[in-house]
């Protein structure tokens, strides 16, 4: 039983269940109504339940938790799961407390708020190297991005087709942008672009470029035009393909630094998945909209850009594992697989030989 908090998460699960369902196991999705979460899981084809609207005011939250914590017992008590897993779910944590199975998170923000919140009730919390807060005990860590559970280059393969649904030739430069809602309990106290570097930015980039917003919520009456509009599930394609992205959100700024696009990330947040990436040089952050329009200058006067940074994408890739692998591979040997502290790509490859990420089918079908 999988709970999603995020667009992202569908991602983040999707090969995981698939290459589990192949073995026998059996799957069930939760989710609150947030943005895509309902739409990716049905392109996917995944059995869910919706817990309805996400509550978006501080009293709001603390009514949400108590209702969703119930609505995801009461799932828990019908499908009665061997394990639950999540991205820091207090839902799915809460539940596996009272159904006295284990809970599996996964974990990139470091949002101590919602970590508190599910920590005491996980039994293994799953982090990148490149997070940068010690968990404990629980944590264990291996070589990758989140973003790698599902465009690493065994999972993802960018379709030209993407063009069509934009509705612009091949030959056609693109960017897109992404603003968020400021919604989320992580958001608080945080911020990203103003009004007028929106608008300052989108000029500039309209004499170059053919400029395609995504949104998190209602945008302003005057950008309502360029807003994108394909189906959510092929939003990597497109991500894959620009020529750059410039954006408030953090997922989608480092799903463009493991595709090999420029990305530039405006916001006060700060994670070690974005510190890391920086470091190779596939990623640019900035607190405010200060100096964001001088480094598009930049990006733009570079020579041979997409090549560039898909050299810097493979030196990246040289390092990491295949997420999705990792994952399978953990879910399928647990509890015995929680027994290393760190998974390294020499590691889990060595590992492999004996125990293969992909393990054979269980004896019990119904797992997760």
């Amino acid at each position: 039983m999988i709970d999603i908090g995020h667009p992202g998460h569908v991602h983040l699960f999707k090969n995981v269940a698939k290459a589990m369902q192949q073995q026998g196991h059996e799957f069930l999705f939760t989710c609150r109504e947030k943005e895509f979460e309902i739409e990716l899981l049905q392109a996917e084809g995944f059995r869910f339940i919706s817990f309805g609207k996400k509550y978006n005011t501080t009293l709001g939250k603390i009514l949400g938790l108590l209702k969703f914590d119930l609505m995801s017992i009461w799932q828990g008590l019908k499908f009665r799961p061997d394990l639950l897993m999540s991205h820091g779910s207090p839902y799915a944590a809460h539940t596996a407390a009272i159904l006295r199975k284990p809970h599996i998170s996964l974990e990139d923000t470091g949002n101590m708020e919602q970590v508190r919140l599910y920590l005491p009730f996980t039994a293994s919390v799953l982090t990148s190297t490149a997070f940068h807060k010690d968990l404990g005990e629980k944590q264990i860590s291996y070589d990758g991005y989140h973003e790698l559970a599902y465009l690493h280059p065994n999972n993802f393969t960018p379709n030209p087709n993407i063009y069509n649904l934009l509705g612009i030739t091949q030959e056609t430069p693109y960017v897109i942008l992404r603003f968020v809602s400021w919604n989320a309990s992580h958001d608080i106290n945080q911020s990203g672009l103003t009004l007028d570097e929106k608008k300052e930015m989108i000029a500039h980039l309209q004499k170059r470029y053919t400029v395609f917003i995504s949104a998190e919520g209602e945008l302003p009456d005057e950008f309502k035009a360029l807003q994108i509009k394909i189906p959510p599930q092929e939003m990597h394609h497109a991500l894959a393909y620009a020529s750059m992205f410039i954006g408030e959100g953090a997922t989608m700024a480092s799903e463009c630094a493991v595709l090999g696009t420029p990305a530039i990330y405006i916001n006060t947040i700060m994670a070690g998945t974005i510190t890391e990436q920086m470091q190779y040089g596939l990623l640019y952050h900035f607190q405010d909209g200060k100096g964001v329009l001088h480094q598009i200058k930049t990006l733009e006067a570079l020579p041979d850009i997409k090549e560039t940074f898909q050299q810097k994408r493979q030196q990246m890739l040289a390092h990491k594992i295949d997420v999705t692998a990792f994952i399978t591979w953990f879910l399928s040997e647990y509890p015995q697989s929680k027994q290393r502290s760190t998974y390294t790509p020499m590691a889990l490859k060595k590992s492999n030989k004996d125990n293969p990420p992909i393990a054979t089918k269980q004896k019990e079908s119904k797992m997760v």
